[in-house]
């Protein structure tokens, strides 16, 4: 049970703590994420925790190991990083150049939250690479990528598809099917070192 603190305006009055507030709003959000339906309750709640939180881990697990970071050739936590945001970044703008009544930080939100598949893609993935590498290895992690770069797609185009014109949707969702592929690809061509 989450503990109260006692309001300062008013002595008789409890309030959550705010990081308990915080994390159960974050885990509402990635159920919404996770059973997608047309629902305003992302859009109008927007936070940037909990696609903070996945774009962390997301880019902590497609860091390799080595030490040496000139002779691995696989992508470094920054660059990960940059792409997530960058993408979203670059997405939102064109929803808004596009007509679309969405703000900037509502869009970036449900882009970030709709990268928990994908983040869900690359834990199943490293777990199978445990195993010994083959095609059957490949084959699992790839349709393992397919299906949750699907699932972030579907997501995401049922919280923004309603915020664009409807001449014009399919101009705004080609450029969320890009950003997520580019990040299932870094997932599917993720080999440890």
């Amino acid at each position: 049970m989450a503990e109260a603190v006692e309001s300062p305006g008013d002595p008789g009055t409890a309030t959550p703590r705010p990081l308990m507030r915080d994390l159960k709003a974050v885990g509402k959000k990635f159920m919404h994420v996770l059973y997608p339906r047309k629902s305003n309750t992302l859009l109008r709640d927007w936070d940037l925790w909990g696609p903070l939180i996945l774009c962390v881990t997301l880019a902590l697990m497609l860091q390799r190991g080595s030490v040496d970071s000139e002779k691995d050739g696989g992508p470094q936590f920054a660059e990960v990083f940059v792409i997530v945001w960058f993408g979203a970044v670059t997405i939102t703008l064109n929803s808004k150049l596009l007509g679309g009544n969405i703000s900037f930080f509502q869009s970036l939100c449900v882009l970030g939250y709709c990268i928990l598949p994908l983040t869900v893609a690359m834990l199943v993935c490293r777990l199978v690479l445990l195993a010994e590498p083959g095609p059957i290895n490949f084959m699992v992690r790839l349709f393992v990528v397919i299906v949750m770069f699907a699932w972030s797609i579907v997501a995401s185009t049922a919280f923004l598809a309603d915020s664009q014109p409807p001449n014009r949707k399919a101009l705004a969702v080609y450029p969320v099917f890009l950003f997520y592929f580019v990040i299932s690809w870094m997932i599917l061509t993720f080999t440890p070192q």
